[in-house]
């Protein structure tokens, strides 16, 4: 690394594993320790010792974060980097460990840390992830008692809507406690479904009832109730945490937006007004598909200052929406971009925004749909949602849904210019198309 200025010369690199720790300080040879609260704490002291102020290492699985927590309690500053980009940068690393090859380019300043959040976004962060992982296991024990179910010939969850809503549980939990009258079963269930769906509940509720079968829907009522319990128990640490993050209540902000919760979200008193609390009054349910959950799911991933990223275009690369492009003189070449966490959120947002009717990005999703596949109209539409939200949050601009209609007049406008300029280059001129029976453009 000859002729480029040294930065720091006490930088430290940490090649961190599940049993070692190698420590290079200045490219010196590494010194290595355990992964032991009190291993940690020496390699604190020594790093003290050695008049170390910044630590640079790679984010390798989830090893580096209680490391990353102990160095930033002692008052130091720590990046993490992308090990792709420590690999890109020239040099010869495999002539040397990799703790100091780390050192040695973060002593030049050639390192750039990645996200963290604060302490109470990964606080959180952990919470929603954990609570996500019981939804979804809660899930299989829902297609376990489905399975079991039809193994006995009982087709109910082919007739309702949701095994798992109000109508569809009180029968598994009579059919456990031993209820076997289709007539009985079928006056547990709500007034709507007797009234329109009487006989086919009541066909759909004789079958064989065979005990292994029984015993394996007793079971997966039990894993069902138990993760519900689980998710719950989240849900109260999450508001407890948010409640921390919001400080006092302020009553002007509003509480709710009117919108019934869907089945997957936290049952959190206030979780709107705390919300917009944190979030510095800034409303980013304005935006469409963006409702209370998604916001909270957000939250727990970039936190609340988004001027971490310097434009639109930086936040979108980085959730990886954006299509990316690598050129060497005159050559270019096209990379594809991984989405991160937050990235498949707005994915998850923008399917829903797909099937609407009266939203002006339901018609973009259709119509680039049909030109370049499901898949890519999903990615632009989730990319728009990812622009808008920076800008909600970093300038407070107001999002305006203007609707399909408008959006449609002005793809039609859009294409009227383009056929204008089109035939005027080719020597034609266009003029509107005339309906003979009235006389009038038609």
């Amino acid at each position: 690394m000859k002729g480029l200025a040294i930065r720091d010369e006490r930088a430290c690199g940490i090649d961190v594993g599940s049993e070692r720790l190698h420590v290079s300080v200045a490219g010196a040879p590494a010194q290595v320790f355990g992964t032991m609260t009190r291993d940690v704490e020496l390699l604190l002291e020594y790093l003290s010792s050695q008049g170390v102020r910044s630590v640079a290492m790679e984010a390798t699985g989830v090893y580096w974060l209680y490391l990353y927590e102990a160095l930033e309690a002692a008052g130091m500053e720590v990046l993490v980097v992308n090990g792709r980009h420590v690999r890109n940068v020239p040099g010869r690393k495999t002539d040397m460990s990799d703790s100091q090859w780390l050192a040695t380019l973060h002593a030049h300043g050639l390192l750039r840390s990645g996200f963290v959040p604060p302490a109470q976004v990964r606080s959180l962060r952990d919470y929603m992830r954990l609570r996500q992982d019981h939804v979804g296991v809660a899930g299989s024990q829902v297609q376990l008692m489905q399975k079991a179910l039809e193994r006995m010939n009982i087709k109910l969850h082919d007739v309702i809507s949701d095994l798992s809503g109000i109508s569809g549980m009180k029968v598994v939990r009579a059919i456990v406690q031993g209820e076997r009258d289709p007539q009985r079963l079928l006056q547990l269930c709500d007034a709507q479904i007797r009234k329109n769906k009487a006989d086919r509940v009541r066909e759909s509720l004789r079958g064989i009832w065979r005990a292994e079968h029984l015993f394996a829907l007793r079971q997966a009522l039990k894993g069902w109730d138990f993760y519900r319990q689980q998710i719950a128990e989240c849900d109260e640490a999450i508001a407890q945490l948010l409640a921390e993050m919001a400080g006092p209540p302020n009553d002007d902000l509003p509480d709710t937006k009117g919108k019934p919760p869907s089945a997957n979200t936290p049952r959190i008193d206030g979780l709107r007004r705390m919300l917009l609390q944190i979030y510095g009054g800034r409303d980013a349910t304005m935006l469409p598909g963006l409702a209370e959950h998604s916001l909270l799911k957000l939250l727990s991933e970039v936190g609340t200052d988004l001027t971490r990223w310097p434009s639109e275009k930086h936040f979108a690369a980085w959730t990886g929406l954006a299509p990316a492009a690598a050129q060497s003189g005159k050559r270019r070449a096209h990379q594809k971009r991984h989405l991160n966490q937050t990235g498949r959120f707005f994915c998850d947002m923008a399917r829903s925004l797909g099937a609407s009717v009266d939203k002006g990005f339901g018609g973009f999703y259709r119509r680039l749909k049909g030109r370049r596949g499901g898949l890519v109209a999903n990615k632009a539409v989730a990319r728009k949602l990812a622009v808008m939200f920076w800008r909600v949050m970093v300038h407070g601009v107001e999002y305006v849904e203007y609707g399909l209609r408008q959006y449609q007049d002005r793809v039609r406008l859009t294409e009227q210019r383009t056929l204008a300029k089109l035939a005027s280059k080719l020597g034609f001129a266009i003029a509107p198309k005339i309906n003979n029976l009235a006389g009038v453009p038609g």
